[in-house]
């Protein structure tokens, strides 16, 4: 390190991988989740016309419940101002003891942006 330059501070790297997701990527995900399950119940409706006996009223059933499920998780919105983004802690563990002892000189070294 020269003389007369005063210590480089560590960068502080923010992440979004915390960020809720946005109001359109939430839409289409629960509008995907709903055309599939109303999928699943036509699927259900053609094979409750195939099959006979017991199975047929599975199948029956699934059709009739389907709905349902389908509206609740259409319904089912994110967390929209639950998360926060937050910086990484990559120079911590770096740094993390400098200010437990003295060095043998007496001096103690900090990293203050504000010190010269």
């Amino acid at each position: 390190m020269r003389l007369g330059r005063k210590p480089q501070l560590p960068t502080v790297v923010h992440t979004v991988t915390s960020a809720p997701m946005s109001v359109a990527e939430d839409t289409d995900m629960r509008m995907r989740r709903y055309l599939i399950t109303m999928g699943i119940r036509i699927v259900c409706f053609v094979l409750a016309v195939v099959f006979e006996g017991w199975l047929r009223w599975v199948f029956v059933a699934g059709a009739t419940i389907l709905p349902y499920i389908a509206v609740v998780l259409a319904n089912a919105v994110g967390p929209k101002w639950g998360s926060r983004i937050t910086a990484v802690d990559k120079y911590e563990a770096p740094y993390a003891g400098l200010h437990a002892s003295a060095p043998a000189s007496g001096r103690v070294i900090t990293h203050d942006a504000h010190q010269r």
